[in-house]
């Protein structure tokens, strides 16, 4: 989902009410000074006097930090998308800081200097309360504490953080006076025996380094990471209940990501934009990097080729760069938006591992408002990445085994099941392997129990087309054109359908052509009935991923593949070829550029507790139609076996009279052709009656004469 626009400035109600707080600070303002003074005429009127003569003879002195406090509030109102989700903890602090401040100013000798007490009566009953207490010393002491935690409250002002920047400004002055007086440049220039080479300003002054790297020496610094979850976020719900009991995952399921700082040095980024400059020189390419973005897993360097050098010459360099720089994979992504240059990524040497906590903690993922919203990663320079599956709207997965798939799944899994009630969205998975998947078995969110049977996935994905048609009848008979707009109106609302295949080739080889038929029929017209299809697999051929099947899945996830055809056949360019691997993939919006993201990591026993939290609300409740359509189907797979020749029980007794088995020996008993000879053998097999073939001897039969 594409996070909504940035404002630029307030709304016009907002900007009226900083207009007029203003005013009335001022107005206020002048008319304490009026009183305050003694002056001869009142500036603020006959109102201005009740106001300040009750202002002062209440606070005091500190009825001037009162309204110093409203004139800042008041041009606070000017800072654009300002949320007002603190307003208790800045009302107790405000609140906290002026009785604070009334009492230590009723503790100064200032009767000589004003006409009025400095406190005001709030201050001296304040002061003598603490002072028969806990004395005159201990009062004032108390009151500094309490000034001090309510600034604190007010506007989260952290006493170490506001050490740390003066000491590290007073660092920051020293070591300038300790620079050069001529001002030379802070790169260290490379030596070269005893001879010191100028600087290349050349390169390294237009260096535009995003995000900043500090100047000076290695230094030890976190690498670009998500905020931590506060403590309030322990048990967040990310949305609220539609109707029901039922309640959505808590984040204390999830694994806090330990943070470990990482070295990093900023001469090390300048060091390798200077190997990649001289590489490409020996491969007659001459450039130079003009910026430099340091991402959790790869890093950037926008790379400016000189006039006359065609991008594809560099892109065909990737292996020899590679292999020069000593890194396991480089990648040339193209052109940067916005810059005459072309992004280079290269693998940090300290990969980080992003988590999926990261990401359902993130302030994108918490806006979102979509029911079928779905985290994927963080992108090259550590933003979270969240898309929308109603928006794609089908995913095709692709890549080789080990790669990430299945922990993406999961992910995507999870996502959803933190985000939607079982009222809200249904799920249909389709799992081959039977390991994937299985284990998310009885969870409410699920139609069918998991479809582990590559036979009875077609009839499951057959009872989707029809589901798809009666919906549309829905649509049809209320006058509406999209799934959201007939559960606006409708008195029984649907849920989203999201059908998820593990491993499609397996689906391909046992049914090809009413799999894809009912695939193809989904993808085209599935998205207004609010059904939607994620369809992975580690086998990127073209059998598989068929022309029909790829043109209606724009929306496509490729991890890295094994060869350049590979990656063309998911989507459809190079490139993940290149791809590091654990969670590396490159995602293909529809109608937008291709992106790098990598991939979050949710580990088995993660999965398991959301799995458990979801089964202790209640029992799933499949729908029975899926239900009926499987196990109709089931019978007949398991039925079709004995009754597809009406020669079976034949062939059994024959078999068990003359205790061993063979193909030549059934279809000369029977005087049948070979391949029905074969078929029946098969058949007994599978049915335990008779072992597995040896060789050339006859086959043993493992039942009795009597069966």
């Amino acid at each position: 989902m594409e996070p909504p626009p940035i404002k630029t400035r307030p709304g016009l109600r907002q900007e009226a009410l900083a207009v007029c707080g203003i005013f009335f600070s001022c107005y206020f303002f002048l008319s304490l000074l009026s009183l305050t003074w003694s002056v001869d005429t009142d500036w603020g009127g006959e109102l201005g006097r009740i106001l300040s003569s009750f202002a002062l003879g209440f606070l005091g002195i500190g009825a001037y930090l009162l309204d110093g406090l409203l004139l800042f509030c008041s041009f606070l109102f000017f800072v654009p998308r300002l949320v007002f989700n603190r307003v208790p903890q800045i009302t107790a602090g405000v609140s906290g800081a002026v009785i604070a401040a009334c009492g230590l100013l009723a503790s100064f000798p200032l009767q000589g200097l004003v006409n009025f007490e400095a406190g005001g009566f709030l201050g001296r009953n304040v002061l003598s309360l603490l002072e028969s207490v806990i004395g005159g010393p201990g009062a004032v002491l108390f009151l500094i504490l309490i000034f001090v935690i309510s600034i604190m409250l007010s506007t989260r002002l952290s006493p170490y953080a506001t050490g740390s920047f003066f000491l590290s400004g007073l660092k920051k002055i020293r070591g300038k006076n300790e620079l050069d007086v001529n001002d030379k440049s802070q790169i260290v220039p490379i030596m070269s025996g005893k001879e010191k080479r100028p600087p290349r300003k050349d390169v390294m002054q237009s260096i535009e380094v995003t995000p900043l790297i500090l100047n000076g020496a290695p230094i030890v610094k976190e690498l670009p990471m998500l905020p931590e979850a506060s403590k309030d976020d322990e048990n967040f719900s990310l949305r609220p209940l539609a109707r029901g009991e039922w309640r959505l995952p808590p984040l204390s399921l999830l694994k806090k990501p330990e943070l470990a700082l990482l070295t990093v040095d900023k001469e090390e980024y300048y060091k390798v934009s200077k190997q990649l400059e001289q590489k490409l020189v020996n491969f007659g390419v001459s450039g130079k990097v003009v910026g430099i973005s340091p991402g959790p897993v790869v890093t950037t360097y926008e790379y400016a080729p000189a006039a006359g050098i065609k991008i594809n010459k560099i892109v065909t360099l990737a292996d020899d760069l590679a292999l020069g720089l000593k890194a396991q994979s480089v990648r040339v992504v193209g052109s940067v938006p916005g810059k005459a240059a072309l992004g280079i990524e290269i693998p940090n040497k300290d990969r980080q591992v992003v988590y999926i906590r990261d990401l359902l903690t993130s302030e994108k993922y918490r806006l979102s408002v979509a029911k079928l919203s779905i985290a994927l990663g963080l992108d090259v320079v550590g933003n979270p990445v969240i898309a929308d599956l109603a928006k794609m709207p089908h995913l095709l997965i692709a890549g080789a085994t080990g790669a990430g798939k299945s922990v993406a799944i999961n992910t995507i899994i999870s996502s959803l099941l933190y985000n939607a009630t079982p009222d809200e969205v249904r799920l249909l998975m389709v799992d081959p392997k039977r390991i994937e998947l299985s284990g998310y078995e009885g969870i409410p969110h699920l139609l069918h129990p998991v479809v582990v049977e590559p036979k009875l996935a077609s009839r499951a994905l057959q009872w989707a087309v029809r589901e798809m048609e009666r919906r549309y009848r829905l649509l049809e008979e209320a006058k509406v054109k999209s799934f959201d707009s007939y559960n606006v109106t409708a008195a029984e609302k649907l849920p989203y359908i999201v059908i998820i295949v593990d491993e499609l080739a397996d689906l391909m080889m046992v049914a090809s052509k009413d799999v894809e038929a009912s695939i193809a029929r989904l993808a085209q017209m599935a998205r207004a009935s609010g059904m939607h299809l994620i369809l992975a697999t580690q086998r990127p051929s073209v059998d598989v991923l068929t022309g029909l099947i790829k043109a209606n899945f724009p929306t496509r996830i490729s991890f890295k593949v094994a060869s350049k055809i590979d990656s063309r056949t998911i989507i459809d360019t190079s490139g993940a070829e290149h791809l590091l691997g654990a969670g590396d993939m490159l995602y293909l919006p529809s109608g937008r550029p291709l992106q790098r993201i990598h991939g979050a990591y949710i580990s088995e026993a993660e999965t398991v507790e959301i799995v458990d939290y979801l089964k202790k609300q209640g029992a799933a409740s499949y729908d029975n139609s899926v239900v009926a359509e499987v196990d109709t189907e089931t019978e007949k797979v398991q039925q079709a076996d004995e009754d597809a020749d009406e020669r079976y029980d034949e062939a059994v007794a024959i078999v068990c009279e003359a205790g061993q088995a063979s193909i030549s020996m059934v279809q000369r008993r029977m005087r049948i052709g070979y391949n029905r000879a074969a078929r029946l053998i098969e058949l007994m097999e599978k049915n335990g009656i008779i072992g597995p073939a040896d060789g050339a001897r006859p086959r043993e039969v493992l039942v009795r004469k009597t069966y």
